[in-house]
C-alpha cells in the first residue's frame, strides 16, 4: 500500500477538521482523531515525532490561509473544555509542548533564511509557525507568556514580501494578547515594543497600522499607561487632517491637496484606528481641556466623506467606523444616519462605499459580541458579588437601537446586483440575529430570498439562519413563505445578467432543483402548513391576483421542481389546478373565441 505523502495527509486533515461543527457524532469523531494526532503529549526524547507533528499542523494552517481558522479555535476550545475538571490534562500538556517547539522551529527557520536557495520555502514555514502560535495565543495566551521576549524582535522585520508583512501582523496580534499577562515585564522591553509599534504605524499600510494600533492599545491601556506617547501620535495625524481640511476649504482644486493625498489617506485611517482603541476624552490624554475630542474627530471625518475623490470618501468612512466602536452613540447623530442611509439606499451610490458602510456595521457587531463574551466570562468569575448582566443588557440595548436604525436599508441591499454587497449585508443580518438584537420575523422573507442566491456560501448561510429561526419560533417560516417567494423573484431579477430573458425558478445545473427547494423542505413536514402554502402559490395564478406573467413563470418553475417526497404532494397540486382550469379555463377560452370573432 502506498504510504500517504505529506500533501495527502494535509489534504485529509483539512477535509476532516472542517467538520468540527457538524452533528454531535461527527464532532466527537473529529475531536478524538485530532486529539490522538496532534494533542497527545510526545515523549521528550522523540524529536522526530514532534517535528512531524509540527510540520503537519503548520501545513494544515498554511493550507487554510484563505478560508479562515475558526475550525482550529473551535477544535482547541472543545478539547481544552473537555478536560477542565480532570486532574490529568494531556491536551494542555501537549499544547505547551507544541508552543515551545514551534518557537524553536521559528528560530531555526530564521537562521536558515540566510540560505538563499530555501528562502521562499522557509519564509512560508516561518509565517505558518507564527500564525499557529497566534491561534494558540488566542485560545490560551498564558502558553506564550514566557516566549513574549523572543517574539518582540520580529516587529523589526524588514518588509519586502507579503510573508514579511504577515509575520509582523501576527507577532503584533500575539503580543497584544500576551504582554498584559506578563508579571513585572522590564521597562526596557515595554519601551522597545512601544517604539517598534510606533515606527510601523508611521511607515506601513492599512493592515499593519490596524494590528499595531490594536497592540499598542493593549500595551498602553493595560500595562504602561504611557498616554503622552499616544497623545503625541494622535495630535500628529489629527493636526495634519485639520490643516488639509483648511486647505481644501480655501481651494478644493489646489495642487497641494493632490500632492498630499497619500498623507490625507493615512491620516484619515490612523486617526480612526487610534480612536477605536483609545478614548481621547479621558483626562489622561487631554488634561484639563474642555474640548470634546470625539465630536471634533466626527466633524473632521464627516467633512471628508463629502470629498469628490471616492478613495478619500472610503478612508473617511473607514475612520468613522473605527471611531463608532469606541463611541457607538455617535451613530445616532443625524448627519451619520443621513450618510449611512443615503449610501445604502441610493442605487447610484458607489459599490465600494456601500460595502464599507456594511463592513463598518459588521465590525461594530463583532466587537460588541466580543465585549459581551468577555463580560460573560468576567461575570462567571464574580457572579455572586455583582450583577454584570445589567451592564450587558445596557450594551445590547444600544446595539439593538442602532441596528433598528439601519435595518431596512441593510435588508434592501439583498437586492443589489453585486454579490459582494449582498455578502456583507447577509453577514450583518446574521450577526444581528445571532445576538438577538431584532425580532427575526421581519428578516424571514429576505432570508428566503437570499436562499436562492447563485453563490452556495450565501445560500447556505441564509438557509442556516432560517433553520435557527424555525427552531426557536415554529410557524414563522410558514407565515412569511409566500412573501419570501415573491421577494426571491426580486433578487433573481436584480442578479439576472440578461434582462431580456425571463427569470426561471430552477437551477440551471444537473439537479434542475427549484430555487426555493430549501423553503419547501422546511414547510413540507407539517401537512397543514404545506397545503396552505401550495394553495397560496396557486391562488397567485387567479386573474383577480393580477400577478405579472414573468413571476407566474418563476413560481410555476418552483412548483414543478420542488423536492416532493410522497405522491400525495404533487397530486394535491394537480387536483387544485384541475379545479381552477374547470372554472377559469373555459372562461379564458371563451374570451379568445370572442376576440377572434
Amino acid at each position: 500500500i502506498e504510504q500517504p505523502t505529506f500533501p495527502k495527509i494535509t489534504e485529509m486533515c483539512v477535509k476532516m477538521i472542517r467538520r468540527v461543527n457538524d452533528e454531535e457524532g461527527i464532532k466527537k469523531l473529529v475531536n478524538e482523531t485530532f486529539q490522538k494526532l496532534w494533542f497527545t503529549p510526545t515523549p521528550h526524547h522523540d524529536k522526530e515525532a514532534m517535528t512531524r507533528k509540527i510540520l503537519n499542523i503548520t501545513d494544515v494552517v498554511a493550507a487554510c490561509r484563505d478560508t479562515g481558522y475558526d475550525w482550529f479555535e473551535q477544535l482547541l476550545q472543545n478539547l481544552l473544555k473537555s478536560e477542565e475538571d480532570a486532574s490529568y490534562k494531556p491536551v494542555k500538556k501537549a499544547c505547551t509542548q507544541l508552543v515551545d517547539n514551534l518557537v524553536e522551529h521559528i528560530l531555526k527557520y530564521e537562521e536558515s533564511l540566510s540560505d538563499s536557495d530555501n528562502k521562499g520555502v522557509n519564509s512560508g514555514r516561518l509565517v505558518a509557525c507564527i500564525t499557529t502560535l497566534f491561534l494558540f495565543s488566542k485560545i490560551r495566551p498564558q502558553l506564550m507568556v514566557k516566549h513574549a521576549m523572543t517574539m518582540q524582535p520580529y516587529l523589526t522585520t524588514k518588509c519586502s514580501t507579503q510573508n514579511d508583512f504577515m509575520v509582523i501582523c501576527n507577532v503584533a496580534k500575539i503580543l497584544e494578547l500576551v504582554v498584559p499577562l506578563m508579571e513585572h515585564p522590564s521597562e526596557t522591553f515595554l519601551a522597545t515594543i512601544e517604539e517598534d509599534l510606533m515606527k510601523l504605524i508611521i511607515k506601513y499600510g492599512m493592515t499593519v497600522v490596524q494590528h499595531c494600533v490594536s497592540c499598542l492599545g493593549a500595551v498602553v491601556n493595560k500595562v504602561t499607561q504611557n498616554y503622552k506617547f499616544v497623545w503625541a501620535c494622535f495630535n500628529r495625524y489629527y493636526g495634519a487632517l485639520s490643516k488639509l481640511k483648511s486647505q481644501h476649504q480655501e481651494d478644493p482644486n489646489s495642487t497641494i491637496l493632490t500632492a498630499n493625498k497619500p498623507a490625507l489617506l493615512r491620516s484619515l485611517f490612523t486617526v480612526g484606528a487610534l480612536c477605536r482603541h483609545f478614548d481621547f476624552d479621558q483626562e489622561d490624554f487631554k488634561g484639563n481641556s474642555k474640548v470634546n475630542i470625539k465630536d471634533k474627530v466626527l466633524e473632521l471625518l464627516m467633512y471628508f466623506t463629502k470629498h469628490s475623490d471616492e478613495e478619500v470618501q472610503t478612508k473617511a468612512i473607514i475612520g468613522l467606523g473605527f471611531a463608532f466602536i469606541q463611541h457607538p452613540s455617535l451613530m445616532f447623530e443625524q448627519e451619520v444616519k443621513t450618510l449611512y442611509n443615503s449610501i445604502l439606499s441610493d442605487k447610484n451610490s458607489s459599490v465600494n462605499l456601500k460595502i464599507q458602510v456594511l463592513k463598518n456595521l459588521q465590525t461594530y457587531l463583532q466587537e460588541e459580541d466580543t465585549r459581551m463574551q468577555q463580560a460573560d466570562r468576567d461575570w462567571k468569575k464574580v457572579a455572586k458579588q455583582e450583577d454584570l448582566k445589567e451592564m450587558g443588557d445596557i450594551s445590547s440595548g444600544m446595539s439593538s437601537s442602532i441596528m433598528q436604525l439601519y435595518l431596512k436599508q441593510i435588508l434592501e441591499a439583498f437586492f443589489h446586483t453585486q454579490s459582494s454587497v449582498r455578502h456583507f449585508a447577509l453577514n450583518v443580518i446574521a450577526l444581528t440575529l445571532n445576538q438577538g438584537l431584532i425580532h427575526p420575523v421581519q428578516c424571514v422573507p429576505y432570508l428566503i430570498a437570499m436562499g436562492t442566491d447563485p453563490e452556495p456560501s450565501m445560500r447556505n448561510k441564509a438557509d442556516q439562519q432560517l433553520v435557527e429561526i424555525d427552531k426557536k419560533y415554529a410557524g414563522f417560516i410558514h407565515m412569511k413563505a409566500v412573501a419570501g417567494m415573491k421577494m426571491s423573484y426580486q433578487v433573481q431579477q436584480a442578479i439576472n445578467t440578461c434582462p431580456k430573458d425571463p427569470v426561471r425558478g430552477f437551477r440551471h445545473d444537473e439537479s434542475s432543483s427549484a430555487l426555493c427547494s430549501h423553503l419547501y423542505s422546511m414547510i413540507r413536514g407539517n401537512r397543514q402548513h404545506r397545503r396552505a402554502f401550495l394553495i397560496s402559490l396557486l391562488n397567485l395564478f387567479d386573474d383577480t391576483a393580477k400577478t405579472e406573467v414573468n413571476m407566474l413563470l418563476y413560481i410555476a418553475d418552483n412548483l414543478a421542481c420542488f423536492p416532493y417526497q410522497t405522491q400525495e404532494e404533487p397530486l394535491f397540486i394537480m387536483h387544485h389546478i384541475d379545479i381552477t382550469l374547470s372554472v377559469s379555463g373555459s372562461n379564458l377560452l371563451q374570451s379568445f373565441k370572442e376576440v377572434r370573432v
